[in-house]
C-alpha cells in the first residue's frame, strides 16, 4: 500500500526545495497525501480493514500537524501547497 518508488520520486523532485530535499514540511506532506489517497483507494474494496484505517488515521494526524507547523512559520508555503494538492477550497 506504499507508494511505489517513481511515484515517489516524482512527488519529492516536485515539492523539494533544493535537489537533495525530502525532509522539507512541503515534501512530507506531499508524500503522506499521496499515501492517504492510495489508502482511500484501498478501503472501497476493503472496507473492514481496521488496522490499516489505524495507520490512515495517523498519516491524516500527522499531515495536519505539519500543515499547522507550515501556517504558522511560512504562509506563503502553506498557501501554495494547498493549492497544489487542492486540500481546501
Amino acid at each position: 500500500m506504499s507508494l511505489d518508488s517513481n511515484k515517489k520520486s516524482e512527488v519529492i523532485k516536485k515539492f523539494s526545495r533544493s535537489e537533495l530535499d525530502t525532509g522539507s514540511p512541503e515534501v512530507q506532506i506531499a508524500l503522506l497525501t499521496e499515501n492517504i489517497l492510495a489508502l482511500q483507494d484501498h478501503f472501497e474494496d476493503h472496507q473492514k480493514d481496521h488496522h490499516s484505517r489505524q495507520g490512515l488515521i495517523r498519516m491524516v494526524n500527522k499531515r495536519r500537524k505539519l500543515l499547522d507547523y507550515l501556517k504558522k512559520n511560512d504562509q506563503t508555503k502553506y498557501s501554495s501547497v494547498l493549492k497544489e494538492l487542492n486540500l481546501r477550497k
